[in-house]
């Protein structure tokens, strides 16, 4: 019973210490903009096929299966994690053991990808400690995110430790006390002949550890996410879903533009159209943003494969678009706080433009979506970077000399050029004049 009160207290409190985290966390959506979903069935193939299968990421044969490996091994093991929940609620021991071969191959599943995860997380951290990967470095990349990184995967590391302990002293204490084991352990089962020479009493403590151990650093480590990059843990497979679906070099036009170019157009559409205008034309700040770009910054993985491929980046340009998605997670971060105390008419007197994110960053950006097509859980970098552009040529009127001379040129000719509508055929008298001769 005493064992069944501390797991219930554990239990409450870190439930409530998650509440408390995601409210303050996703209160941050109201102040973004609204973004209309469609086509749900195209959004589940897209799930399945790039958070569930993991199409993207496997096209790095080496990491890209070994994280494959842990992500689904997560899956399986889960199934245990909630059983764990169970018998420390009800003080039962395995209760999904009638589940029969069903639960024999649960089990024995996790207990096999319990193995490959750990061997996939000491991979991870040598990558991380011992070699030299181009993308995990980075000017956004300060030593806390490096800290953060190796953090998580420690943790993950325990949780196998601690998930493998459990399961060979489970086989252990229950053949001292002779009780049929329930579910199938093999990689346990290998690891159970090191440790035959123990006592009962041994066994049954360790087993007791291990399970306390293991299920605490799991609420411990739930809690922790939230503030580390692998957030992504909980947000990648919803972030998928919400996607774009379109091609990636479509762009979305500005609906506000859209309706007065049609009005120029067509003047008789002014009684149909709203007469409402736009607060802000593109975005400038944190609240600008629709409530996709604002999810996709939170489940972004700070992996660098869409900076790796940026030629911006790559050509030496200040241009990261990793850094684009954590300057915009940092700033909701900041302004937040704020704006939930004051509404939408506080200001700190700092921006997401100009005081995380600089012009030169911006215009650096070719729309080439390279990034967006690497991006293992489908965040679509280029769409902020567009409409931070658009607020500001559109109320800055802050484009480069270059575009600022084809803009001038499109309004007063009709055209990118310097030439008047009446000497743009010009060219071809010659070529006339040159058959005739």
């Amino acid at each position: 019973m005493l064992k069944q009160l501390l797991f219930g207290l554990s239990l409450l409190i870190t439930l409530g210490v998650f509440a408390y985290t995601m409210r303050r966390l996703f209160y941050n959506f109201r102040y973004t903009r609204p973004k209309k979903l469609r086509d749900f069935c195209k959004r589940l193939k897209i799930t399945f096929e790039v958070a569930i299968l993991q199409t993207k990421i496997m096209r790095f044969p080496f990491a890209g299966l070994l994280h494959a490996l842990v992500f689904w091994g997560f899956i399986i093991i889960l199934f245990g994690s909630i059983e764990m929940v169970v018998d420390g609620l009800a003080g039962t021991v395995r209760v999904f053991g009638f589940l029969g071969w069903f639960y024999d191959f649960l089990t024995g599943a996790g207990d096999v990808f319990a193995f490959i995860i750990f061997i996939s997380i000491i991979v991870f951290l040598a990558r991380r400690l011992f070699f030299t990967v181009n993308r995990f470095y980075g000017l956004e990349m300060k030593p806390v995110s490096k800290a953060d990184a190796n953090l998580a995967l420690s943790f993950i590391l325990l949780l196998m430790v601690s998930l493998l302990g459990m399961n060979t002293f489970y086989l252990l204490d229950a053949q001292a006390a002779g009780r049929a084991v329930v579910g199938s352990y093999p990689v346990s089962a290998l690891l159970a002949g090191w440790f035959e020479g123990m006592s009962a009493g041994q066994m049954h403590f360790w087993h007791e550890f291990n399970w306390w151990f293991h299920i605490l650093l799991i609420f411990v480590f739930a809690n922790v996410l939230p503030y580390s990059k692998h957030f992504h843990v909980f947000m990648s497979v919803p972030n998928v879903f919400v996607s774009r679906i379109e091609p990636l070099g479509v762009v979305d036009n500005m609906d506000s533009i859209t309706r007065e170019v049609k009005l120029m157009l067509d003047p008789t559409l002014a009684a149909d159209a709203p007469a409402e205008a736009p607060s802000r034309f593109g975005v400038a700040d944190a609240e600008d943003v629709n409530w996709v770009n604002y999810m996709n910054a939170l489940s972004c993985t700070e992996c660098g494969r869409c900076t790796s491929v940026c030629p911006a980046n790559i050509t030496g340009k200040l241009l990261s678009p990793r850094k684009i998605m954590m300057d915009l997670r940092a700033r909701m971060k900041e302004k937040g706080p704020g704006l939930a105390k004051e509404g939408g008419q506080y200001d700190d007197g700092k921006a997401l433009l100009g005081s995380y994110i600089s012009e030169e960053e911006l215009w650096a950006c070719t729309m080439c979506n390279a990034c967006a097509m690497e991006c293992p859980v489908n965040i679509h970098q280029p769409s902020i970077i567009l409409d931070m552009r658009r607020y500001l040529v559109l109320e800055k009127s802050a484009a480069p000399g270059g575009l600022n001379a084809a803009f001038t040129n499109i309004e007063n000719n009709g055209a990118p050029w310097q030439f008047s509508p009446h000497d743009r055929l010009k060219w071809a008298e010659e070529l006339s004049m040159n058959k005739i001769d």
